[in-house]
């Protein structure tokens, strides 16, 4: 009778597979938890009272557009903003801010201030890529009043912007 030979442990497929699978998940694991404690979530919020407190505020605020009867045209390109008052118009003339917020990204929300021209039109320059999912916010530079939408842009026609 002939034996057959027999491999040493390590020099055999399954011991090396067997170590493999658990070193896998440890490496990966690992990995995991560092980026956990290193990167920050910048959608967290640390005071969550104090962020329910200001929500009712928002409500007050688009309640009073409401009240206001505000309704909007909106013009986005990627040269400008244009917004036009269907109804509801501020009476002075004065400076509305228009506010970016980027839907994941926060390091991408912007502001930009609309002057009112000759033709009762707020226009302002962009000097920046708007493509993508926003959260846009109108309102006065007193904050009276509040007009909040999402939008995906580029949008090729004027969009309105009601509370």
């Amino acid at each position: 009778m002939q034996s057959t030979p027999t491999k040493i442990w390590y020099k055999q497929f399954w011991p090396w597979f067997l170590i493999f699978v658990p070193l896998t998940s440890m490496v990966l694991s690992f990995t995991m938890m560092r980026l956990a404690f290193t990167s920050e979530d910048s959608m967290v919020v640390d005071d969550y009272y104090k962020e329910g407190k200001g929500i009712n505020l928002k409500f007050q605020k688009v309640q009073k557009a409401k009240d206001l009867n505000i309704q909007t045209l909106v013009k986005i390109s990627a040269e400008y903003v244009a917004i036009s008052f269907v109804s509801g118009a501020p009476s002075k003339g004065e400076v509305l801010t228009l506010n970016f917020f980027h839907s994941t990204q926060d390091y991408k929300d912007f502001s930009v201030t609309l002057l009112r021209d000759a033709k009762g039109v707020y226009r302002s320059p962009l000097e920046v890529d708007v493509s993508g999912k926003w959260q846009i916010s109108l309102q006065p530079l007193d904050e009276d009043w509040k007009i909040q939408k999402v939008v995906s842009l580029p949008i090729g026609q004027p969009f309105e912007l009601n509370p």
